[in-house]
């Protein structure tokens, strides 16, 4: 399936949805524009597909300033392995918080097993050398909970309504 808006903005469409080929040769749907919905979707301000790129990025592996995804890479990251500034998921690596199962950052980390400059203490929770050991504590990160809560619900209200044009 193939759907290019007429309206474009610097010359990218306004929104570009492309899929692969059902039947005959297989190949995958890259989709380019400020709106990108594909196989591989390259989006300047949104961008959803297995592969995403672009400002907000959900996907199997999305890589922009947020992102959503099983791997994530992002200033803001949630996924099953995140990586960067902010990152939430299974393993989560961030410079400034990481939040999850393992969660490390340079600034403060919160999980089963967190290694950072202040961790929320607990058995697993480690502070790097040099530092001493302040707890952050869950309380301070809810805020933060709250967003992925809301951007979780907002992807799957956008796969649905996809499913539902399909």
């Amino acid at each position: 399936m193939e759907y290019r808006s007429r309206a474009t903005l610097l010359g990218v469409p306004l929104v570009h949805i492309s899929t692969g080929a059902g039947g005959g040769e297989p190949r995958r749907g890259v989709a380019i524009g400020w709106i990108a919905l594909g196989d591989v979707a390259i989006g300047i301000v949104v961008a959803c597909g297995g592969v995403a790129l672009g400002g907000l990025c959900v996907g199997g592996v999305s890589i922009g300033i947020m992102s959503i995804g099983g791997v994530a890479i992002g200033v803001a990251a949630v996924g099953g392995f995140a990586l960067g500034w902010i990152a939430v998921g299974g393993v989560a690596a961030g410079w400034h918080v990481a939040i999850g199962g393992v969660a490390i950052a340079r600034q403060y980390a919160v999980g089963g097993l967190a290694f950072a400059g202040h961790v929320l203490s607990g058995p697993g929770a480690r502070s790097w050398p040099g530092h001493p050991e302040a707890p952050f504590r869950t309380e301070d990160a809810l805020w933060l909970v709250a967003i992925v809560g809301v951007l979780l619900l907002v992807a799957h209200y956008v796969r649905q309504r996809r499913d539902e044009r399909k």
